[in-house]
């Protein structure tokens, strides 16, 4: 989700979900004899796009029998997503107004919340803030900071037929201290009411082991590599599983699993018949080893995952075989849908809180552009290109329009002094 667990960045998309990614490139234990004997005779579903089909056997599902099924047996839905992609949202989109469709007892809840933020939740639901007011009031740029454009008919859905939002989430200051030090040194009043995970299965050990070592090599300076990575090999992995950072790495993921399905099991105990769906990264919610293993250790065993993917990769996660399979159900979207990777923003590498009248720096992210500009935590950044910083925003704003190669002004205000800096961004963004 880390080494460190993910970090927000000024002007930079505040969350990584890396099993998702790890997905995405090849890093699930599959093989290709396995693909090709799952999917002989289903290739007609899966591989066509605008198809639901069973994400073990890979044969179609017809989606009216599908949403009445889950709105009739008020399960617990979890939607998967790639934060950046249009098609994902608008899958959701169609899923949850198909579940509408078919019962009026819904909740929805949603990762790109935490739980302190329920109160804006509530208000929005209710028709009290316009769309800028809740924005603003659920302090989006700095909490997700992801388009907010494909989450907003979602959102405008929920408002419209007075769907209650939940939300599932904890500060992401909660699962940064948990990657740096662990679960057990984190105090029972600084988890902000989170309980203990369940253990993580070995299926999800092996496959977060694969994602550390992607990101081993995905570090600054290294090369990308071109092509699909090479299965990692079992000794790469067992390596992996010793190190005393993979413990803490795997915490911190699992901190954001029961979190979240500690809220989606609250909101099922206070809306016993509905049906709760809940929107997440996809990394949450495949093979079941994130927030479903959570919440049937919480008692909730009526959880059903479904995830979509573009036709040409749907196929591939089939396997009859597996003991965790991909996702309950999957969609699968048209081809290409997956080929096109978010924009890169420029990234100045800082956490940020609001300070004394302007955004103030509490971490500086190694081999960033903040740490070779000298910025340190503490300094508070008073103007950006000549302009006044007095909030937060302000500042995401200001450094997400630089272009690549830009040299920025910044003024830091230091121990009570004002210093000049000039922040170097690279050709390309890192």
């Amino acid at each position: 989700m880390v080494h460190p667990p993910p970090t927000d960045e000024a002007g930079s998309a505040p969350r990584f979900w890396v099993p998702f990614v790890a997905a995405a490139m090849g890093l699930s234990p599959q093989s290709s004899a396995q693909t090709n004997a799952a999917t002989a005779g289903n290739d007609a579903a899966c591989a066509t796009p605008g198809n639901w089909f069973d994400g073990t056997t890979g044969r179609a599902i017809d989606r009216k029998d599908l949403f009445r099924d889950l709105a009739d047996k008020g399960s617990v839905v979890l939607l998967g997503e790639s934060h950046t992609s249009p098609d994902h949202h608008f899958w959701q989109m169609h899923t949850v107004a198909g579940l509408r469709a078919r019962t009026d007892n819904m909740v929805i809840g949603f990762e790109s919340f935490p739980r302190r933020l329920q109160p804006i939740l509530d208000d929005w639901s209710a028709g009290k803030l316009t769309a800028d007011q809740f924005l603003k009031a659920a302090e989006w740029r700095t909490v997700w900071g992801y388009d907010a454009g494909l989450y907003m008919p979602l959102f405008q859905f929920a408002r419209l037929n007075r769907i209650p939002m939940i939300a599932l989430n904890v500060d992401r200051g909660v699962v940064s201290r948990v990657g740096r030090e662990g679960w057990a040194a984190l105090p029972t009043d600084a988890r902000e009411g989170v309980g203990n995970p369940a253990p993580a299965s070995a299926g999800y050990l092996r496959e977060l082991a694969g994602v550390q070592l992607m990101k081993m090599t995905m570090r600054p300076g290294a090369t990308a590599p071109s092509g699909p990575p090479p299965e990692p090999s079992e000794e790469a992995i067992a390596e992996v599983l010793k190190d005393p950072s993979f413990k803490r790495f795997v915490e911190a993921q699992q901190t954001w699993d029961r979190a979240m399905a500690e809220a989606l099991a609250g909101a099922k105990r206070k809306y016993p018949n509905a049906t709760v769906v809940g929107v997440l990264g996809s990394g949450h919610v495949m093979h079941g080893y994130g927030a479903a293993h959570q919440l049937k250790d919480l008692g909730i065993a009526n959880v059903t995952s479904l995830i979509p993917m573009a036709a040409e990769n749907a196929c591939k996660q089939i396997d009859p075989a597996s003991a965790a399979p991909f996702a309950d159900v999957m969609f699968s979207l048209p081809r290409g849908s997956e080929d096109e990777p978010p924009t890169d923003r420029p990234r100045l590498g800082v956490l940020l809180s609001q300070g004394d009248g302007a955004p103030k720096i509490t971490q500086v992210v190694d081999k960033s552009v903040a740490e070779t500009t000298g910025l340190q935590a503490n300094d508070h950044v008073i103007r950006a290109a000549g302009n006044d910083m007095r909030n937060v925003e302000d500042l995401v704003d200001t450094v997400g329009v630089q272009a690549p190669g830009t040299w920025l002004p910044l003024t830091i205000r230091r121990d009570g002094q004002e210093i000049e800096f000039i922040a170097k961004f690279p050709p390309r963004p890192r």
